[in-house]
């Protein structure tokens, strides 16, 4: 395989008529990284993967491969292969000739292309299917030989678009462990779009969280999960409660902060000015029951709906003009002092669990 290659992405936008998909984003994927681009749908993620393989033109902006500008390359021509979602097996060919297609169009020798699309299936494991149809094949199977025909092509990057959204649970896990497992062992850099959050975190070394055709945060998911950046990355993770209010007191430590409801909170680490919005973040599984320590650092509110799953609990507690606040339980815990819906419930967290989120326009 190829020397896997950084991926320098500057300045890239894309856009659609009147509508600007992706806004002038910069990100640097160092070489032989697993990146996730996560985000709902429409947040230009997928569009940045296109850009990255040429499937798009780019508006404005440079894609750089390694020290290579491919911003004007056609896609054969940047050391790089994509994977595309539908898999887009040929339904007549066996599964050596999907495979070895690429090298077909090059014009290499069929017995030299065919010797390496069966290297190929041997990597995936396929070497027994070897003569069946793609249509004979699970779409386990159908996968395994869409990431061969892609790889065949020794690319410096494979860019993967949802790879596993057709694909149900279980496959979905035992491929997410093939694909961390493949990435490890070819060395190069994988650029894999999804919505999933699970997905992102089982298998990327960096997160790249868009939202709205912007970047909230490139990280390594364990900074994603613990110190979101914006209060988009902290509800779009899950496990966060964010809390919005607006500035009231600047102490020494941080600031202190009035909700709608009448409530005041505080927060450590981050100075703001008075009657400035911001936003904090604490953890789901941090919130404990009890009177909070000090005023600030907790509320009572009424319990409003409660499910049990398995080892632990998950309760939405309203009060304090929150809707919704989620406290996740240990299940030991939850069965040795039972809690009912609408049982009024003292809540309560650490100073340094409420983290003061940025924004993203500030």
């Amino acid at each position: 395989m190829t020397k896997a290659a950084e991926i320098d992405i500057v300045s890239v936008s894309k856009i659609y008529g009147q509508t600007t998909a992706v806004h002038s984003i910069s990100l640097k994927i160092p070489a032989g990284t697993y990146c996730c681009l996560l985000g709902p749908s429409g947040c230009g993620k997928t569009s940045t993967l296109r850009m990255i393989a040429g499937h798009e033109t780019i508006s404005t902006g440079d894609v750089r491969l390694g020290n290579k500008v491919v911003t004007d390359l056609p896609p054969a021509r940047r050391g790089t292969a994509m994977m595309f979602q539908s898999y887009a097996l040929f339904p007549h060919l066996d599964l050596v000739d999907n495979v070895a297609f690429s090298l077909k169009m090059k014009g290499v020798e069929k017995a030299e292309r065919r010797a390496k699309a069966m290297d190929m299936l041997k990597l995936m494991q396929l070497e027994p299917y070897a003569t069946r149809r793609p249509g004979q094949l699970s779409g386990g199977q159908q996968q395994r030989v869409a990431l061969a025909r892609a790889l065949i092509t020794d690319p410096e990057a494979l860019l993967l678009d949802e790879p596993l959204s057709a694909l149900d649970p279980f496959l979905k896990i035992k491929m997410r462990a093939e694909l961390k497992k493949l990435q490890t062992s070819l060395g190069i850099s994988f650029v894999h779009v999804t919505h999933s959050q699970e997905e992102a975190m089982a298998l990327a070394d960096l997160i790249v969280i868009m939202n709205d055709g912007k970047i909230e945060q490139a990280a390594d998911p364990r900074t994603v999960f613990e110190q979101p950046a914006t209060a988009f990355v902290a509800r779009f993770m899950g496990d966060h409660n964010v809390i919005s209010g607006k500035v009231s007191e600047v102490t020494p430590d941080g600031i202190r902060f009035d909700v709608l409801g009448g409530a005041n909170f505080m927060a450590t680490g981050r100075q703001a000015e008075i009657g400035s919005p911001v936003d904090i973040a604490i953890r789901t599984d941090h919130v404990k029951i009890g009177e909070p320590s000090q005023s600030g650092l907790g509320f009572t509110g009424i319990v409003s709906n409660i499910e049990y799953r398995g080892s632990t609990v998950k309760l939405l507690v309203t009060g304090a003009g929150i809707e919704d606040f989620t406290v996740i339980l240990d299940d030991i815990d939850f069965f040795a002092q039972p809690i009912i819906i609408g049982q009024a419930l003292p809540l309560n967290w650490e100073p340094s669990d409420a983290i003061v989120l940025g924004r993203l326009d500030s």
